[in-house]
Order: C-alpha cells, then sequence, then structure tokens
C-alpha cells in the first residue's frame, strides 16, 4: 500500500529548477533510499515533502491525501517527521528540553514520558545526557538527539536526510542499526543518504536522482549490483 507517493513534482529555487519532474513512490513498512551526488536535488525532495520548500507544479499524495505545499508544523501533525542535514538541534536547550519540543502538540505528560523511554531504548546515551546542552554533545549524540526528537513525533514516515555524514564508522553501524530496527518495528522510512553502499544494503528499494530527475530506480540488491550504481556512487 502506497503510503507517499511524488507525481511530477517540479520545485525551483529562484530560478534554478531543482526538481524536474519527480515521481516517487514510498510503499508502508519500506525503506526507501534516495541516493545521487552532491546538488542532485536530494534533500530538495525532501524539504518539498515536508513542506519547507513549496512545489512550483505536481502533488504529494500522503495517505492519499493532497499534502502539496502544506506548512511544515501541518505536515508533521500528520504523521511525517523530517531528520534534516546538519542535525539542526536546539543547542542551547538540554536534551531533555530538545525532546519535548519534538512531542509539542501532546499535552498529556503521560505519553510525553512514555514517548521519552521509548527514545531511551534506541538511544540510552541521551538518557544519560538529559540535562546537558545540545550543542555541547559529539556529532553523533547530537544525530541521535535529531532522531530521537523526530521520534517523539510518533510518525508514521521517518524521513533521514544525510544520517552518517560526518560520523566516525561505529557510530555510522550503530546509526544504520537502530534505522534497521525501526523498520522491523513497523516504521516506514525515506532515506537520503550520501553513503550509497550502506543505503542500498538496508533499503527494500532505491531511487538515483541526477540533476533533479529520477534516472535509475529498483531493489536495494538490483541498484547494489547495477554496473553504473557501482562506478558512480560505490566506488
Amino acid at each position: 500500500m502506497s503510503l507517499l507517493r511524488l507525481e511530477r513534482v517540479h520545485t525551483f529555487y529562484g530560478g534554478v529548477h531543482a526538481l524536474k519532474g519527480i515521481d516517487l513512490e514510498v510503499c508502508e513498512g519500506e525503506i526507501v533510499t534516495l541516493i545521487g551526488s552532491n546538488g542532485a536535488g536530494k534533500s530538495t525532495t525532501l524539504k518539498t515533502i515536508s513542506g519547507q520548500v513549496k512545489a512550483k507544479s505536481g502533488s504529494i499524495l500522503y495517505e492519499g491525501r493532497d499534502i502539496t505545499n502544506t506548512p511544515p508544523h501541518i505536515t508533521s501533525l500528520s504523521g511525517i517527521a523530517h531528520v534534516p542535514e546538519g542535525r539542526r538541534i536546539f543547542p542551547r536547550l538540554t536534551v531533555k528540553e530538545n525532546l519535548e519540543m519534538g512531542a509539542f502538540s501532546v499535552k498529556d505528560k503521560k505519553e510525553i514520558a512514555e514517548r521519552m523511554e521509548r527514545v531511551f531504548h534506541y538511544f540510552p546515551r541521551l538518557k544519560e545526557r538529559l540535562q546537558q546542552k545540545g550543542g555541547t554533545m559529539s556529532g553523533g549524540e547530537q544525530q541521535m538527539l535529531a532522531i530521537g526528537r523526530a521520534l517523539m513525533m510518533k510518525p508514521r514516515l521517518l524521513m533521514l536526510d544525510e544520517p552518517s555524514m560526518g560520523l566516525a564508522p561505529i557510530i555510522v553501524e550503530q546509526i544504520f542499526h537502530i534505522i534497521r530496527e525501526l523498520n522491523d518495528e513497523g516504521m516506514t522510512i525515506l532515506l537520503v543518504e550520501q553513503n550509497a553502499f550502506q543505503a542500498l544494503q538496508i533499503a527494500h528499494r532505491g531511487y538515483v536522482i541526477q540533476t533533479g530527475e529520477i534516472t535509475m530506480s529498483g531493489t536495494g540488491k538490483e541498484l547494489l549490483g547495477n554496473e553504473q550504481v557501482r562506478e558512480a556512487y560505490l566506488g
């Protein structure tokens, strides 16, 4: 069953045609990855879905409803959580305060506490640093906090933009293990990732984007074995 579908989506940054008729589908329970070089349109695709950037034309359907150009706070309330590139945590707030920001729409304190405990299941280190300011944490810890804050929304669709960027290999392994665990528990994930090998290893399906256009798609296994993909993105 399709949870998210993009149909002929065009997005512009001023006079720059960033997305040129993107067609993309994410089915419920999948990990779908979007790979491509820097500037290809990966982050723009996620921003267009979440409403941070407006689509010029085309449609974005979520649960069968048209959410094209819906404001970001409404998109998040509908069940889409977006973890942006560069983490974007609140550096002057504590870990606890950052996590609470992820549940901004929840009034029930018991529900907030239950969601926080679920985050600690995946990221026990955050529980150890509950009163530490986000900006004083390591890059890996900040990435955990950014994902944890998104999980506080209790999303149906989790969109991750470059979760491994700038992290040590051992932390990258931990992050990808948690992505797999979340998916095993039923969460649908749209993953943008520079590390194409890691992404395709865990993805059910993938899309290759070049200069704003989808040029190839297939299962993760198919794309891993594709000669063009191997030469361009797998080194």
